[in-house]
């Protein structure tokens, strides 16, 4: 593998790039119009423009990506997270091209991208499943019903993709035909599959996830487990390997479970199994078929870089280490720093950063791709950067975050960072109690939170890209920042 071309943007695709970089390998990036000044365009060796200012012109058209290959001869991709990294027809399109995709086969996408699939599948290995339905739900009657067995609260669920899209928690008969509409409307503007399933609302879980590794060889090793509670509408803000609550044993376990997921569907480079875990036991959730975004916390606690061994596998290579070799050192913890308005209900914003400045200092890693004076498009997440510190113990990685959370200096546009600190002072996050109902639990005050959906956000986003026609509109006053500052001032308690 001599050329790799990152299809993808942002943080990760310099990632990427930095792995590929430190192993001799050639990169070729791909932009938008609305990215063509975007720090990572200038970090690849070369650069390749898609035209079209939103994903669906751009990022997303497998033409544009496959004719970028081919004009710079890349005999790589790497498709990082979100965007195609988990299209199985794309898969299928660069193995036509002759093009190596650094990532699984598209039967294991396609089996595992279906959330009904995968939990049929997983059934067979017994895998601990959640209680639900084994097929798509096709009416409200037949929902009504199936809740009723199962008993509220009940979690309706899109049975593609990922992210909180298309999901809805009912908590009586009356709610559910609603919620329902909302679920499948939602899944369809998402992933264009309306299927939805039902399945009993765990009330206080625990998010944790197993990061595998698999070669072409058929071994396979887990790295490990992460923890990530700390959501908002289903979205982690917070991760942590390991987590605080699991034992060596349930972890084993856990691990081994994971690789039986991976083993059974021939699954070929780093995936993520994700459970939720409740009162001592574990049900799977999903399977996710690329790198996750927190996957630098599995890096630090592991020493091991996992861009490059997706690389090695996809190359045909053995694994270069054995599950014997691992072990968790210390502890590692990844704040995601979005440009959103937490006051707000954790509303994206867009604008110039009038400021940047990353910290530093031993055990502090930040992946980011922007600089002083760039813009926060609106066309894309509005995530800005990934901070991570490492430590040797949980509580000296959160004095670490929280020291490295006031040396980030972002000046512009509202970020999440403030709320990041204020958790990692909070007491439930401290013993590590917490669960996915943290924020909606331990901060009533944000009322907007449990009242922010799809649909208002997709609103929200068209209102702002309406204002956002007036270039006057483009900066955020340092008055506006501040109201992240003043909510984590004012909180009592």
């Amino acid at each position: 593998m001599k050329k790799v071309l990152i299809a993808n943007r942002g943080e990760i695709a310099i990632r990427v790039m930095r792995t590929c970089k430190e192993l001799g390998i050639k990169t070729v990036a791909v932009y938008s119009d609305a990215d063509r000044f975007a720090r990572f365009v200038h970090y690849a060796d070369e650069a390749y423009a898609l035209g079209g200012t939103t994903a669906a012109e751009s990022y997303l058209v497998h033409d544009k990506i496959i004719d970028a290959c081919k004009k710079h001869g890349a005999d790589a991709i790497h498709p990082g997270y979100g965007f195609l990294s988990e299209n199985a027809d794309f898969r299928r399109r660069v193995e036509k091209e002759g093009i190596t995709f650094i990532g699984p086969s598209p039967d294991a996408m396609e089996l595992m991208g279906s959330k009904l699939a995968a939990k049929e599948f997983a059934r067979k290995y017994d895998i601990p499943m959640i209680p639900g339905t084994d097929d798509a739900v096709e009416s409200v009657e037949e929902a009504l019903k199936i809740a009723e067995g199962i008993g509220y609260p009940v979690l309706i669920k899109a049975s593609a993709g990922g992210g909180g899209k298309g999901m809805r928690i009912v908590q009586n008969a009356k709610e559910l035909p609603e919620q329902m509409e909302r679920a499948i409307s939602e899944a369809v503007s998402a992933f264009g599959d309306g299927a939805v399933f039902i399945e009993k609302y765990a009330q206080n879980p625990k998010h944790i996830e197993i990061q595998v590794m698999a070669d072409m060889h058929g071994n396979c090793v887990y790295l490990f487990e992460r923890e990530c509670s700390i959501q908002r509408r289903h979205q982690k803000v917070i991760e942590e390997a390991p987590s605080a609550v699991i034992s060596p044993e349930l972890r084993k376990d856990m691990g081994e479970c994971a690789v039986r997921i991976a083993k059974s569907c021939n699954y070929v480079g780093a995936g993520t199994v994700e459970f939720l875990y409740e009162d001592g036991n574990y049900y799977f959730l999903e399977m996710n078929t690329r790198l996750q975004v927190e996957h630098p916390v599995t890096e630090m606690i592991t020493g091991t870089d996992l861009v490059a061994e997706q690389i090695s596998v996809a190359d045909g290579n053995e694994l270069s280490f054995t599950q014997d070799d691992l072990s968790i050192n210390g502890h590692a913890l990844e704040v995601r720093v979005y440009a959103e308005n937490v006051i707000a209900g954790f509303l994206p914003e867009t604008g110039t950063l009038s400021n940047y400045s990353a910290p530093k200092g031993p055990g502090v890693r930040v992946d980011d791709s922007y600089e002083k004076g760039d813009e926060i498009p609106v066309y894309y997440d509005p995530m800005i950067a990934k901070l991570i510190v490492h430590a040797d113990t949980r509580e000296a990685a959160i004095k670490r975050m929280v020291r490295a959370i006031d040396d980030y200096t972002i000046s512009g546009v509202s970020t999440t960072l403030e709320f990041c600190k204020y958790v990692m002072g909070m007491e439930k996050f401290i013993n590590g109690s917490f669960t996915t109902n943290f924020v909606a639990e331990e901060m009533p005050d944000l009322t907007v939170i449990n009242k922010f959906d799809e649909e208002e956000a997709k609103l929200a986003a068209a209102i702002m890209i309406a204002e956002l026609k007036d270039s006057s509109k483009l900066s955020v006053s340092e008055g506006e920042k501040s109201k992240t500052s003043a909510w984590v001032t004012n909180r009592k308690g």
